[in-house]
């Protein structure tokens, strides 16, 4: 059937125009004479057979038909999309057809021709002409339907429709299973078999007229029902807990989803349309790590907070976060004007949603003045949201910047970080990454910044990579300013400032792995491959990640801030950048979780051992400068902190006064675009630097060229 439907489409439409002239040629013979044995209650033949006139009249009715039909547009419409509009032209073009044929025969004079034919034939023509259409549209969308959905994962549910209602289990017979039931029960879009709950007193009792099924007892039930999919209702239970009940779900290859907000169901929305897919942070097998919320208030509350590549995935959430907390002031500096519109436009709606939940982000003037006259240190203005365009690597945009709002924390996730993408454009990921974070330092210690935090990634450790490399450089210039009382960077900047500059200001780096759902992750990436129907290509079969969700990236950045501040007022004399790390349990086989995306989309992965399944995975070799896994620290000496789930590495780094020279010397490698230099300069200062032998820039390897 799919071939068919496969080679119908593929048909010119002249030929598929001619295929349907034919067609209604035939209904309207069949039409006539199925009219004629209507009226005369047997089966008609004309007295003259073939010869008779009425037969004759019969034979020509094609050739009034087709004409009015094209008219009104009949063999012009697309048969899958025909519409109650196209519908309507098929019932004035069969009326005018009736009638000119009735007005026919009358005007030829024949015997034997009842005049209730003619309304009879127009009925017959309609109920048969319009049938066919209408068969033919509900066949056609029925296959392409069937055709899109074993493309697009996301249509799974709609793939297995039958009499237009897909057959669900509910995993979780509580509140929200009962809820989810009556919002299915309205929406009418799919029949409910069955409720699975771990409550033994509940099995085998009746809910909502269908039964509550033990775990045990759903493999055999949904082997005995057609079941398209499980819904799982059970919002209270933690992520650890729910990725255990996912994973023992996964051989039953059914499409699980997750439960709506429950505000929608109560207003009863369509609730089969709006469950969501499986969300990002269930792939983690680990618990979550719990956020220190004293922690994260202390350190933005009421504070003038700029994030750098405030646009980009971990720099939006932290705006997010941050937000949440009631900053007095939230400068957002993005060299992309896009995302800085659009992340301005979203924190616009959280902050409407912030202050109608809480009426004390929008006091009236009276109780603010006397707040003020009683010198109060509650919140009560409404935080500012500033957007500003910029780059981090120009120096007098960065001062104008901080210079006029003062911030007191700098949260600098500005960077390029694709790796294939850095390794073809070295000279660029030195002059952002090395030195935006350089000049973001150095203004931010001239005008006295409290507490400056530096995004890191675990590519840092060991890296075989131009991008792990600069981040690993950023961390070494971070920790040279922390452990310098009064750095200059006369030779750095051309002469100024000449004098050196106090560095009162707090640094702290925070280094993690892979953030799941951010740019250029692979789950959004997966993902996108299974809606075009596959193949997953993997890089290489062992290659295995670190992984965390973006919240936890963003509140792991803001609590370890906090966290060196107090350190630091703990102990006055003690100098330096903390590095801080997550412990993010396990790394994670990126097979394993292509193959867990697929099974929990319902669909098969398409192997040696099922070669009929659905999305195939297919490995393409390494990138330039992958590696098959990532490390976190340098060393294995971390330190323990107040936050269970947070360590504090110790590593080596160089002074200030030593590491300058190496600045000095990699600035003028990135001026003129010397790649050997800038790799070379690279593998001399961090020796755990191992990169490829093939040198991948995009300019260097053309220039060779010439």
């Amino acid at each position: 059937m799919n071939s068919l439907f496969t080679i119908l489409i593929a048909m010119p439409s002249s030929f598929k125009r001619a295929i349907l002239i034919i067609a209604d040629s035939l209904i309207v013979i069949f039409a006539l004479w199925l009219s004629f044995s209507l009226r005369f209650g047997n089966w008609y033949w004309p007295i003259g057979g073939v010869n008779d006139s009425i037969a004759l009249l019969m034979m020509i009715a094609p050739a009034l038909a087709v004409p009015v039909f094209i008219q009104f547009g009949l063999y012009r419409a697309i048969i899958r999309y025909l519409d109650m509009k196209a519908f309507l032209s098929v019932f004035k073009a069969v009326i005018i057809y009736a009638a000119v044929w009735g007005l026919l025969a009358f005007l030829s004079g024949e015997q034997g021709i009842p005049r209730s034919v003619v309304p009879i034939n127009a009925m017959v023509a309609l109920f048969t002409i319009g049938g066919l259409r209408i068969l033919a549209r509900w066949s056609l969308r029925k296959i392409e339907d069937a055709n899109r959905a074993k493309k697009n994962h996301f249509q799974q549910a709609r793939s297995l429709i039958k009499q237009g209602k897909a057959n669900m289990i509910i995993f979780g017979a509580g509140e929200a299973g009962r809820q989810l039931a009556v919002g299915l029960e309205q929406s009418h879009e799919c029949i409910l078999l069955a409720f699975v709950d771990d409550n033994v007193n509940l099995h085998g009792r009746d809910l909502m007229g269908v039964p509550i099924l033990s775990e045990s007892n759903l493999v055999e039930f949904v082997n005995q029902h057609q079941v398209d999919g499980i819904l799982l209702a059970i919002p209270s239970i933690s992520r650890k807990q729910r990725s255990l009940i996912i994973e023992r779900l996964r051989p039953l290859n059914k499409h699980i989803r997750t439960l709506p907000g429950l505000s929608d169901m109560a207003r009863g929305q369509s609730v089969y349309s709006q469950l969501n897919e499986l969300d990002i942070n269930d792939l983690l097998t680990r618990e979550s790590a719990v956020a220190d919320e004293a922690l994260l208030q202390s350190q933005v509350t009421d504070q003038v907070v700029l994030v750098t590549g405030a646009g980009g995935s971990i720099g939006s959430e932290l705006c997010r976060q941050i937000l949440q907390r009631k900053p007095k002031t939230l400068l957002l500096f993005d060299i992309s004007e896009l995302a800085l519109y659009t992340l301005n436009n979203e924190l616009k709606k959280i902050l409407n949603q912030l202050s109608q939940a809480d009426s004390t982000w929008f006091p009236s003037e009276k109780s603010q003045e006397q707040d003020s006259e009683k010198n109060s240190g509650n919140i009560n203005l409404m935080p500012r949201i500033i957007s500003l365009l910029g780059s981090v690597t120009d120096e007098k945009r960065v001062s104008d910047v901080i210079s006029t709002w003062r911030p007191n924390i700098i949260y600098h996730a500005a960077a390029v970080k694709h790796v294939p993408m850095v390794e073809q454009n070295i000279t660029e990921c030195v002059k952002t990454n090395i030195f935006g974070t350089l000049v973001m330092a150095k203004v931010a210690i001239e005008w006295q910044v409290d507490s400056f935090i530096l995004i890191s990634t675990d590519k840092a450790v060991n890296p075989t990579n131009a991008m792990g490399a600069s981040k690993r450089f950023c961390e070494l210039i971070l920790q040279a300013l922390a452990a310098e009382e009064s750095p200059s960077f006369q030779i750095l900047f051309g002469g100024q400032p000449s004098e050196r500059v106090d560095c009162k200001m707090q640094l702290a780096i925070v280094r993690f792995g892979n953030v799941l759902g951010s740019s250029g992750s692979v789950v959004p990436y997966f993902r996108n491959q299974m809606m075009q129907g596959g193949p997953i290509t993997l890089t290489h079969m062992d290659v295995t990640r670190y992984f965390m969700t973006i919240q936890e990236a963003a509140q792991l950045v803001m609590q370890a801030g906090a966290m060196a501040v107090q350190e630091l007022r703990d102990s006055i004399n003690e100098m330096g950048a903390e590095v801080y790390v997550l412990d993010m349990g396990e790394p994670v086989k990126i097979y394993d979780l292509a193959r867990r995306m697929v099974e929990l989309s319902g669909l098969r992965v398409k192997d040696d051992d099922f070669p009929s399944g659905d999305i195939a995975i297919k490995v393409i070799g390494l990138r330039p400068g992958e590696k098959l896994y990532e490390e976190l620290l340098i060393g294995n000496n971390p330190k323990k902190t107040q936050h269970p789930r947070i360590m504090k590495a110790n590593e080596q780094y160089l002074s200030w006064d030593e590491l300058t020279p190496w600045l000095s010397s990699l600035r003028e490698a990135a001026d003129n675009s010397d790649v050997l230099m800038i790799r070379t300069l690279f593998k001399n200062l961090i020796p755990e630097y191992i990169p490829e032998k093939k040198v991948a820039d995009w300019v260097y390897n053309e220039q060779l060229k010439k």
